[in-house]
């Protein structure tokens, strides 16, 4: 059995004196998915931002590709992180921005037609996001994550926005990167899409 890449052992946050997160503790492996559930107020995504780097815990420890995760260049080459709606680029269009991406990875897991086939933006290429629903925006913000190589998928809600009949097919690509090698954690409302991607369950249960 492969090791784990990510490791969360008795992790706790506290912000402006409220204990958001008490005890929680995650680890995922190489090709495995992980939903994180649990009402609005659970601490889902504060703890995203902790495996991203991007929030300290109070105390606990967190492992992510075998040290700690840092908001640094080396850290971001190995991982994705799809939360907010990112700054579109003025001037680009739908394809410009994947080929972005592309460039500033040196390559990547497909090529752009795949990625705008893959999340049902083809013939829409030359469009700017903005321009885009906000479904499609969000399709697009997936598509940017998952044209990418990375060993490690964070993702925030990957369902807001998407009508249901794209739901399926997000699962599909999802099981598809993790049949890769690469290990997703989740933050999900929807656990009609964490069980169509066949994940592990974490239900966080705000902290008293």
């Amino acid at each position: 059995m492969r090791a784990e890449i990510i490791t969360v052992r008795h992790v706790r946050v506290d912000l402006a004196g409220h204990r958001v997160l008490d005890d929680v503790a995650l680890s995922a492996r190489p090709g495995q998915i992980i939903a994180i559930t649990g009402e609005n107020g659970a601490g889902k995504s504060t703890l995203l931002r902790c495996l991203a780097g991007l929030q300290t815990p109070t105390g606990g420890e967190i492992d992510v590709l075998h040290g700690p995760p840092a908001d640094a260049a080396a850290f971001w080459r190995d991982v994705a992180f799809v939360a907010d709606e990112p700054a579109w680029y003025p001037g680009l269009g739908v394809r410009e921005h994947l080929d972005m991406v592309l460039s500033v990875h040196q390559g990547g897991r497909m090529s752009a037609e795949a990625a705008l086939s893959a999340v049902d933006l083809a013939g829409r290429d030359e469009r700017h996001p903005l321009t885009l629903s906000t479904g499609q925006r969000q399709r697009l913000s997936l598509a940017m994550a998952l044209i990418r190589p990375s060993r490690v998928l964070l993702l925030d809600e990957p369902e807001r926005g998407l009508d249901a009949a794209f739901r399926p097919r997000l699962a599909a690509l999802l099981r598809d990167y993790a049949g890769e090698g690469g290990a997703v954690v989740m933050a999900t409302h929807s656990l009609d899409l964490a069980e169509a991607c066949g994940a592990v369950h974490l239900a966080l249960e705000p902290a008293s």
